[in-house]
């Protein structure tokens, strides 16, 4: 794929997305869909209802060929260990897996790439932060929204029932976007941490973050952002978001399952203690002593996975050559799309904002007597349209808020216009014919 591929006109409206703070017309970014719709293997594999309409992209991205070419390439060249053995295989291995280290490094802007922890997602990412801030001489104060996926909630909740922190939550705005004024009362009441989402996985909200981030320095706290949807458009720069530390999963951004990393600020990094210890964390050992080896290595337990870091590095590779705005503009015009068929549908309700601007690339919505999990089957059954449905790992808001489980939409830059109207017709269709 090159970069003309995002640069050449091919599907577009003549709407108005929020871009980069400002309004601007689509026309102002150019994406040839078709064009990069050629990279996907799974989107031109043909089934007996047509081609896949996928649209649970919040939840995986698909691959391109070159992804899947570099993890191949591992295991088909050089498959051998970084750090324990000095053979040519081992020698490329350690090469190769540093230099993925590197790019992701590059990729968000990080000081140097011992900033990069790699780990297997985003949930074991968070996790090694709050292990790290648990069972201090003081409780740490750990503050979070309502609205946080499982991953950013039940560790926390599980340390402070254990009386090793004291986690708080705080409201959202009726509407589900950040609200300031909220944030800062619960500021007040002290923090250490504050561990929220770059953008939420539920209403597709992006959060002020630097704004976020200056309000909890300046009352002492760090900022852990849950970067998990944050990075599926393009590069970004953690000091300009104002990261203490950035938590994201190689599969949200057309890289494997299974992978991830954790950007740690080296001024913090001492502040994280290993989530688990064993070969290759540690220096030497004797007496009944060990010595930890230098970070980022002390934090990365075992055997890696190299392959998956190979398709990281090609993952990021493929996204640098993106522009952010084509994406951006292209995504919000078909949510505006979606939102403007859907709308009349009697009984049903959108999750978060009206507005499709501030929804980026997420419609999530409940339809009034009817069960969420039936109707994403029909989707699929029907027209092979693929959407999630439930509670979208976020069961305590869900719950909390007496919100019913859900149909999430999230779209991404291989999506079309002619599959945006194919599933306003089948929804309205199914809803038409069955309830």
């Amino acid at each position: 794929m090159g970069r003309g591929a995002f640069l050449q006109i091919s599907e577009y409206s003549a709407a108005h997305a929020i871009v980069d703070d400002r309004y601007l017309p689509y026309e102002a970014f150019f994406m040839n869909v078709a064009q990069l719709r050629e990279d996907f293997p799974a989107l031109n594999r043909k089934t007996d209802v047509g081609l896949p309409v996928y649209f649970d992209n919040a939840c995986v991205t698909l691959r391109p060929y070159s992804v899947i070419r570099a993890m191949n390439e591992y295991y088909e060249k050089f498959s051998g260990c970084h750090r324990r053995a000095y053979h040519a295989f081992a020698r490329e291995t350690a090469s190769r897996f540093e230099r993925a280290r590197a790019s992701v490094a590059a990729f968000l802007g990080a000081t140097e790439p011992s900033e990069i922890i790699f780990l297997r997602n985003t949930t074991e990412a968070i996790n090694l932060v709050a292990r790290s801030f648990a069972g201090s001489r003081r409780p740490a104060r750990v503050l979070t929204t309502e609205l946080e996926h499982n991953s950013n909630l039940i560790p926390w909740m599980e340390l402070s029932r254990q009386g090793l922190l004291q986690l708080s939550c705080f409201k959202l705005a009726d509407n589900l976007t950040f609200d300031k004024e909220r944030f800062r009362a619960a500021l007040t009441k002290g923090a250490d941490l504050v561990s929220i989402p770059h953008k939420s996985h539920v209403t597709g909200c992006e959060y002020p973050v630097r704004e976020i981030a200056d309000m909890a320095h300046e009352a002492g706290a760090l900022l852990l952002l849950d970067g998990a949807q944050g990075v599926s458009y393009g590069k970004i720069d953690v000091h300009a978001l104002g990261a203490d530390f950035y938590a994201f999963s190689a599969h949200k951004m057309l890289g494997p399952s299974g992978f991830g990393a954790l950007y740690a600020d080296k001024e913090h990094q001492p502040r994280l203690a290993p989530l688990i210890l064993g070969g290759e964390t540690v220096d030497d050992v004797s007496g009944g002593a060990y010595s930890l080896t230098e970070p980022p290595y002390c934090y990365e337990a075992g055997l890696q996975n190299y392959a998956g870091a190979l398709g990281l590095e090609a993952a990021v590779d493929y996204l640098a050559k993106a522009d952010p705005r084509a994406i951006r503009a292209h995504i919000a015009s078909l949510n505006a799309m979606i939102t403007a068929g859907i709308s009349g549908i009697q009984g049903l309700s959108i999750i978060g904002p009206d507005d499709p601007a501030l929804r980026s690339n997420i419609l999530n919505f409940t339809a009034e007597g009817i069960d969420s999990v039936e109707l994403a089957e029909m989707l699929d059954k029907t027209a092979r349209i693929m959407v999630r449905a439930g509670k979208l790992c976020s069961h305590a808001w869900y719950n909390s808020s007496g919100t019913p489980p859900s149909v999430r939409l999230s779209l991404y830059f291989y999506n079309t216009n002619r599959e945006a109207e194919l599933f306003v017709k089948t929804l309205r269709n199914l809803i038409n014919h069955f309830y």
